[in-house]
Order: C-alpha cells, then structure tokens, then sequence
C-alpha cells in the first residue's frame, strides 16, 4: 500500500507491447478505475517480464503473478499475455483468482480491432472480478472493498501473528467475505474425488458395523459435537497442509498481503469441508434411517431404540466419514487440491463502450 491509502495494482507485461502504448495504457487505467468503482486513489505499476514459452500453463501464470504481488506489495496484479489461455480445456480471453489477487488476460484473444479499448475495459473488468464482483449490481460492494484495501495504511507494521491477523480481519472483512464467496468453497468436495470416495465407503462401512452402534449409543449430544468439530478441523487442516496451501512470508512489505491469503485459503477449505460434514450427515441420516432395522439395533445396544438413537448413529458415522475424509485428502495430489481449494474466473473480453473514443491498437 502505497503512502496516502492510494491502492497499487500491478501490470506485468508477459505481452509483447511496444512501450508508448504501454504507457498510454497505464496512465489511462486510474481514471477508468476511478469511473468504475467510484473511487479515487489508484496507482497502477508497470514490469515487463520475459516471454513465456508454449504451451501456456495459467497455474505459472498465477504463480508469477502472485510472486511479483509480494515483492512489490502491490494490492492487485494483472497479467497480459501473448500466449491463449484455456479453462477446463476451453479457450478463454481471462482468468480471475480472487483469492490469490491476480488477474489472467490472453491479449490475442481480444481479436484485432480496438484492441487498447478492449484491453483497458477488460483489465477493469478484472479488477472487478478480483474485488468480488463482476457486474454493475456489484458496484457498491466493490467500492466498499477498495476503500477497506485503502485504509490499511499501517497495518503491516503493527503486532506480529495473531495481532496482524485480527487487524487484517478487521480492516477487510468484507474484501475476505468476498474472497471466500468467490472461491464458492460448498464445492471444494466434489472436486476432490478421492475424499469423497473415502468419506462415502467410511460412512457405509459404519452404519453397518456393531462396534459404530455401541459406541454412538454411549456418546452424548457434547461429545458428539465436540468430535464434529474436531474432525472438520482435522480435515482443514490436512488439506491446507498437505497441498502447502498455506503461504510464507517473504517481505515485511507482503505481511498484509500473505496474513489476507492464508485467512481467505483457511475459511475457503474450512466452509468446504464443514458443508461436506453437512452433506454426509443427511446422508447419514437417509441411510440410517433406511438400512437399519431398529429391532437389530436395540439387540446389539441392549435397550429399546427411536429416532434419537438412529440420529446419533447417523451423527457418529458421519464424524467417522469425514475423518475417512481426511485420510483420503492424503492421497489427492497437491494440484488436484489447489485447483478444488482456489476458483478461477474466466471470460470474454468486454464489448467497447461507446462512450469513448477509439484508442490505437497495442499491437
């Protein structure tokens, strides 16, 4: 953050521009952020970077991104490309990580008419999309983030560990709310198909198994909470860890930057698996109340049985499933869990406005 609240973002030219229209570039971005959010205060930093080779690799390209975000404690970062960039095996113009605060936009894919127009409104577009909204019913909700980013003056270089993270959650819950809600973590599950095998055969296993009766019988509402608990916790944090989610520091100037991760990437992997707890509970439920003969049951628990005892059966086999959860996160590969962990944005160029005049071409 630069001095005065102004927020930074940066442009890094993996594109091959020629350096005038670099400049004319970057010295027209503040006032159109400026128009689009409805406030004032942007600083917009320039770098080239050398080309990178073919086939292109967005997860690079992020990682690139986000490399340069830390060493110039830039707010946001945005990257222009000659290379076409792909979503799911699709060609798209850009991709958009939230979380991870960079910005993806394939120069080319702008096609050859106004293209300095197009990229303008696209890196706008971008920044939006960054901000948690992508659309003009977002504006107010973008605008209050940028001014929680412009008044964080200071809070790098007060208190160290919990003290910078109570700040940072302080000066920018909304922008860490918004972070969350875009990486749409209700999903974060069913993109890990090895956790939710393990999670599944885990709960069928135990609805199934006497040993699971007896001990669901003995456990309280408390201890069964405490171990719901538990087990999600258990498996936020194999996720995190075992895919090296987690971010270090790697200037005094990225502490803001990385503390603001690290918290997004936690509650992201946390809501994810707490509504994967949530999903195999109903299920649980469906199946307990649908497989187990409530005779059979009481025979093996040694006294009359009701839906309350099915419940805390349905319960304990999904604080076990989700524990199996965990242990199947274990053999995910780390990019399989980045890529559930972290959503990517992607879309068209923006249409030109009419507006505003044409501008010359970048290429």
């Amino acid at each position: 953050m630069t001095e005065g609240g102004r927020l930074r973002l940066g442009l890094l030219l993996a594109h091959d521009l020629a350096p005038e229209r670099a400049q004319r570039l970057v010295s027209q971005l503040p006032d159109l952020l400026t128009a689009r959010f409805g406030v004032a205060g942007w600083d917009v930093q320039v770098q080239r970077e050398p080309p990178l080779a073919p086939p292109p690799d967005a997860r690079a390209l992020v990682d690139l991104g986000r490399t340069r975000l830390l060493e110039h404690d830039w707010d946001l970062v945005v990257v222009l490309t000659d290379l076409p960039l792909r979503l799911d095996r699709r060609p798209v113009t850009s991709h958009a990580s939230p979380v991870h605060g960079v910005g993806l936009l394939s120069v080319p894919a702008l096609g050859a008419v106004q293209v300095a127009r197009r990229t303008q409104d696209a890196v706008v577009d971008l920044v939006a999309a960054l901000l948690g909204g992508d659309d003009e019913d977002d504006r107010a909700d973008v605008a209050d983030r940028v001014r929680e980013l412009q008044g964080d003056d200071g809070v790098d270089r007060a208190g160290g560990g919990l003290v910078l993270a109570a700040r940072v959650v302080s000066g920018n819950l909304r922008l860490l709310l918004g972070m969350v809600r875009a990486n749409r973590p209700w999903r974060l599950a069913l993109r890990l198909s090895r956790t939710l095998s393990a999670a599944a055969a885990a709960g069928v296993l135990a609805l199934i198994t006497p040993d699971v009766w007896l001990l669901a019988d003995a456990y309280g509402p408390v201890r069964l909470a405490l171990l719901g608990v538990a087990s999600v916790l258990v498996t936020s944090v194999a996720l995190v860890a075992g895919a090296q989610l987690w971010e270090r520091q790697t200037g005094h100037g990225s502490r803001r930057q990385v503390a603001l991760f690290n918290l997004a990437t936690s509650l992201t992997v946390l809501v994810g698996v707490t509504a994967l707890h949530l999903a195999l509970l109903v299920v649980s439920l469906v199946g307990a109340f649908a497989l187990v003969v409530p005779d059979v049951l009481a025979e093996a628990v040694g006294h009359d049985v009701g839906a309350t005892d099915l419940v805390r059966l349905a319960w304990f086999t999904t604080i076990l499933s989700t524990v199996a959860g965990a242990l199947g996160a274990g053999l995910e590969s780390d990019e399989a869990v980045r890529e559930a962990a972290y959503t990517y944005r992607a879309g068209a160029a923006a249409a030109p406005t009419s507006d505003r005049p044409a501008a010359a071409d970048l290429d």
